[in-house]
């Protein structure tokens, strides 16, 4: 019987070394051996036979280290992805933007052509001149980062004292904590915001 030595075996994936993608993942955390043994509630000689492949963990194990790295047990098993390119990009333009107006900020969108982005960017007026001119704090999902553009703004959140910003300063807080921004300028201030999506 004659063996087809040229059939490609480019369709079966290579089998993963479970040490090499668990210290991956540590290192990715920049965590030592004993911050990550501590963090799954493993001994450290453990989880370094497992990283060198000197042991075979158990599933008790393997569901302590998953714990550990915030990750699923199948994730353990699950390489990323090399070389993936989406090749996404918008490009706003001036005068592009779509304007949402409210009684303390003028909010212009940017990149609305995206679809499932991970981040909402936006650039704001800043039309507020007191607390007092909001209805209570606005708190959202995410992240969210905010850059001065002109003019000197005033943070307000709930749990820090109030702080001002001036132009190329910025501040980056959880959004789900109460927050509010003011202009203490002459003019509105302006301001970039990027507010993390889920």
């Amino acid at each position: 019987m004659k063996i087809d030595s040229d059939r490609s075996d480019a369709a079966t994936p290579e089998p993963l070394d479970l040490g090499a993608r668990v210290r991956e993942l540590r290192k990715a955390r920049d965590w030592t051996l004993e911050q990550a043994a501590q963090q799954a509630g493993l001994a450290r000689s453990t989880l370094s036979k497992i990283e060198n492949g000197q042991m075979s963990p158990t599933y008790d194990a393997l569901k302590k280290l998953a714990v550990g790295l915030q990750i699923s047990v199948p994730q353990l098993f699950t390489p990323p992805s090399k070389g993936q390119v989406n090749g996404r990009m918008a490009v706003t333009k001036t005068g592009d933007e779509t304007s949402k107006v409210t009684t303390t900020y003028e909010h212009a969108l940017l990149a609305e052509t995206l679809t499932t982005k991970k981040m909402l960017p936006y650039r704001a007026r800043v039309r507020a001149r007191a607390l007092e001119d909001f209805d209570g704090w606005v708190r959202h999902d995410g992240e969210e980062f905010l850059y001065v553009l002109t003019g000197q703004v005033r943070l307000y959140t709930e749990f820090y004292e109030p702080i001002d910003l001036r132009r190329g300063e910025s501040a980056y807080y959880d959004a789900t904590m109460g927050h509010n921004v003011i202009s203490v300028s002459a003019d509105d201030a302006t301001i970039l915001w990027v507010t993390s999506l889920g």
